[in-house]
């Protein structure tokens, strides 16, 4: 299986819904690098437009072009119930500050609501909606907002955190448009394209530009291959369509770099590309969640040295740096150490290209795959096993260091007076300490050694045992795990996926 990159080393002034505006964070390279969602504006609403899909030429405007498409493309409006607060008991109702009680969080449990912005796009004229995993996660409450000003709650079919997409269903008594998908491998650098969204909360926004790049590896997970375009995209644009001149989605917008506190385009914005997110999209309307075959390995990709030593002139390749234990690369006899070179008769120029593959390939489905071993080259079939398959393998071995003794991956300490002493941590404050977190845990790069966790989803804590108990409660309602840290001057919160 692929390890997992670290997402998020960095949250800006725009950030994903739980921190109350929409989405923009993202694996960071200076300068930052942001998904794209948008604020908490009111919607501007566009009127109608007729549902005949149109088509431009290089020399024409785009005016026919986006007047077809705009019935397709949807905003979506989400709302969730977020923790917010200072520890402080609320303002008393004939309090002259009562009114501050909801922007501090206090009262009510000490929970707020809030809403965030997003794109979309109808594929289905029975009203199925792609967007992007991070427009609705954590929502509580989806609305799907139409050109035409409908508004329409909606439901999640099935969402892919991996590669950040989702597919929502609503219904509405009016017929629909619906656009088609683009052979998103034909698209060639230098060609136009067009982008319609919701920037900003200004809903029924087209740009167009060309796409600027193909394959595009941003660290933003395993299975980057973006195609980087110049059309404006900016937050709000999240889930909306990057269609080509003949009025076919060619990508989903997901990403931008921007330098900045703005977060605004300066030109530089990826997509998921068509033939990669129909193949996802696919699984979740049948299943209600992605098939992803593994073989039960990690890879990396080599340099020119460990090419030579392959006996390889160029430095191309993924070499297989650990093969799980009853996994389906054991299994066909693959090994650690061996160098992949080709995965179903597609050429491996570096690991990102094997994930890919398979990130595309069901489960069940065997594979060909040729390596070198030895100087000599190899042949193997493997038949994909599930992901949760491989990790229930890993799970029960105890020798993998991918297994987590919790489903937090996180090993908690009664906080003893020594620790206040060294941390500056006031008696008053009751909670636990993380001593140290596991690899595979969601929390590893979210969350400092030593921090002292005060709240586990809600839950005021003092043992390692309340809050692992809180965390099973928070699972088992289908919720990531909230925690909140202690800090001197604020509190601050961070969501964990368990496992």
């Amino acid at each position: 299986m692929p390890a997992k990159s670290s997402k998020r080393s960095l949250v800006i002034k725009l950030a994903i819904p739980v921190l109350g505006i929409a989405a923009i964070a993202g694996a960071f390279f200076a300068p930052a690098l942001m998904k794209v969602q948008a604020p908490e504006f009111a919607i501007a609403q566009p009127s109608g437009a007729p549902s005949v899909v149109g088509r431009a030429t290089i020399g024409e405007d785009f005016s026919a072009l986006a007047k077809s498409l705009m019935p397709a493309v949807v905003n979506i409006a989400t709302r969730q119930t977020v923790a917010r607060g200072d520890g402080l008991p609320a303002f008393g109702p004939n309090s002259p500050l009562n009114e501050f009680n909801d922007l501090l969080g206090r009262g009510q449990g000490g929970v707020r609501r809030q809403s965030s912005l997003g794109s979309g796009f109808i594929i289905d004229a029975a009203g199925y909606v792609v967007t992007n995993n991070h427009v609705i996660e954590g929502a509580d409450e989806i609305d799907i907002i139409l050109s035409d000003g409908g508004v329409f709650p909606a439901k999640v079919v099935g969402a892919d955190e991996d590669v950040d997409l989702a597919l929502l269903k609503f219904t509405s008594p009016n017929p629909l448009t619906a656009v088609p998908w683009a052979n998103s491998d034909a698209a060639e650098v230098g060609q136009w394209v067009v982008a319609i969204g919701n920037p900003f909360g200004l809903g029924g926004t087209v740009t167009a530009g060309i796409i600027s790049a193909r394959n595009r590896d941003i660290s933003a997970g395993s299975y980057d291959d973006f195609i980087q375009t110049d059309a404006a995209i900016n937050k709000g644009n999240s889930g909306g369509p990057l269609f080509n001149l003949r009025g076919e989605v060619v990508g989903i917008n997901t990403a931008i770099i921007s330098p900045g506190e703005a977060g605004g385009s300066v030109g530089v914005g990826f997509s998921v590309p068509a033939n990669f997110a129909k193949v996802v999209i696919q699984q979740l309307r049948e299943f209600g969640a992605t098939r992803r075959g593994t073989m039960g390995l990690t890879a990396r990709s080599v340099d020119q040295t460990i090419a030579e030593a392959y006996g390889l002139k160029t430095s191309q390749g993924a070499i297989v740096t650990s093969v799980t234990k009853g996994g389906a690369a054991e299994a066909a006899g693959l090994k650690q150490g061996d160098l992949i070179t080709t995965l179903n008769n597609q050429q491996i120029k570096e690991s990102r290209d094997l994930f890919r593959i398979m990130g595309v390939t069901q489960v069940g489905a065997q594979v060909s795959v040729r390596y070198l071993r030895n100087g000599k080259q190899g042949t193997a079939t493997v038949k994909l096993t599930s992901a949760s398959k491989a990790a229930a393998t890993e799970t029960n071995d105890k020798d993998v260091a991918t297994a987590l003794s919790n489903i937090l991956g996180i090993k908690f300490k009664v906080i003893e007076d020594g620790d206040r002493r060294r941390r500056g941590i006031p008696n008053s404050v009751r909670g636990v300490l993380v001593e140290s977190i596991e690899t595979g845990s969601d929390a590893l790069g979210k969350i400092p050694l030593g921090a002292v966790v005060t709240e586990v989803h809600f839950q005021p804590v003092s043992s390692p045992e309340q809050a692992i108990a809180a965390a099973e409660a928070a699972k088992a309602a289908g919720k990531p795990v909230l925690l909140q840290l202690w800090g001197e001057d604020e509190v601050s919160y961070v969501a964990v996926r368990p496992r």
